[in-house]
């Protein structure tokens, strides 16, 4: 299956953090995003029926759509009656949103705001702020924090937020077709023995964070819980750094090629321990968008082709994020994997992640560092 490793360094090191905040906006002004983000309807259903479903905490009241885009998610609040949205996008493509908006007939309802929502001044509070903010390991761009000023300058006390939680989850995985077709390639080359080049290889094609599309299959292990957010109480403090400690049995015999990362965000209550439901129930059981193995891809493979093919700032998320091993680890069912995991922002650019996981299998110990950019 096709992946994308984050091998390019799109913001220089010695930009400030205006000028990598301008180039990051940048990013979003093309339409092929945008256009591919609209067209995935896993994505757009489950935020329309999450806007829906909470019809009544909409109606006749007022709406923050943070990073609004071509405005989709506005005019979705409006249709469910919202007495007024708050439409706010730093890109230049909030200037065609206030034409979609104005060709909808929604001007009076909807106010689209050019600008960083950390800048912007609003008139009045707001009862519900809505946001399509996630990222790679679900807070690659640092979106989130964004969402978070925005919640904290104008949401109304018991407000709400939707997303209302985010869950991120992590599991061992094997891989060994993958491994094989950009390492074992080099053991015999039309024939001829390039083994000298593995160590090259393994760094180049594994040094940095893969974006890519794995199945349950590849999965052995129960999932770890790596966070939880309630994004009506998180801070941004917590936001910063992320660790926890693991230990899971092998759940077959098979080799040790990396570990996934994944997330799922439900719309009006946690549904991290609940079971799974695609749509809008009576409320006893949230909606949820969930990017695990076992769930339908989603847009972001396009949008990420789509970010190279256009020498954008960023990607968006893809499916899962691989963190590959150099060297496989064999395993026996029943095999012990512990570790440590912990991501933090980097101090180059608060958008980009610092990535640290000390694993053990047995008796041998390992370390992997990277940063996804």
């Amino acid at each position: 299956m096709g992946s994308r490793r984050m091998s390019t360094q799109i913001f220089p090191v010695r930009l400030s953090a205006a000028q990598q905040d301008a180039a990051y906006f940048h990013s979003y002004n093309h339409v092929g995003i945008h256009e591919e983000m609209i067209k995935d309807r896993i994505r757009t259903e489950a935020y329309r029926d999450a806007i829906f479903a909470h019809q009544e905490a909409i109606k006749d009241k007022v709406v923050i759509d943070v990073g609004c885009g071509t405005g989709i998610l506005s005019i979705f609040c409006a249709a469910a009656g919202a007495r007024k949205v708050y439409a706010v996008d730093a890109s230049d493509i909030a200037v065609q949103a206030r034409e979609v908006v104005k060709a909808n007939g929604f001007s009076d309802v909807i106010t689209v705001i050019v600008g960083r929502v950390e800048e912007i001044q609003l008139e009045e509070k707001a009862d519900v702020i809505i946001s399509e903010w996630m990222g790679y390991m679900l807070l690659y761009e640092t979106m989130l924090p964004s969402v978070v000023c925005a919640r904290d300058r104008w949401l109304k006390p018991g407000g709400l937020m939707l997303p209302s939680f985010a869950t991120l989850y992590m599991a061992p995985i094997t891989n060994p077709d993958r491994y094989g077709e950009s390492i074992d390639f080099w053991r015999n080359v039309y024939g001829f023995d390039m083994s000298a080049i593995l160590p090259l290889a393994k760094q180049c094609a594994f040094e940095e964070p893969c974006v890519e599309v794995i199945t349950a299959e590849n999965v052995i292990s129960f999932p770890i819980l790596v966070k939880r957010i309630d994004c009506s109480t998180v801070t941004l403090e917590e936001l910063e750094t992320v660790t926890t400690t693991f230990s899971v049995p092998s759940i077959m015999r098979a080799h040790l090629h990396g570990f996934a990362l994944w997330f799922n965000v439900s719309f009006g209550g946690d549904a991290s321990s609940l079971p799974k439901s695609k749509a809008a129930s009576n409320g006893t059981i949230p909606l949820v968008l969930s990017t695990a193995p076992e769930d339908p891809p989603t847009h972001w493979a396009q949008v990420c082709k789509l970010h190279v093919k256009f020498h954008l700032a960023v990607l968006h998320f893809l499916e899962q994020t691989i963190l590959y091993v150099y060297e496989p680890v064999e395993l026996q069912q029943d095999n012990l994997i512990s570790g440590t995991f912990t991501m933090s922002q980097c101090k180059e650019n608060p958008r980009f992640l610092n990535v640290h996981i000390e694993y053990s299998c047995g008796d041998r110990h390992f370390v992997k560092e990277s940063v996804m950019r």
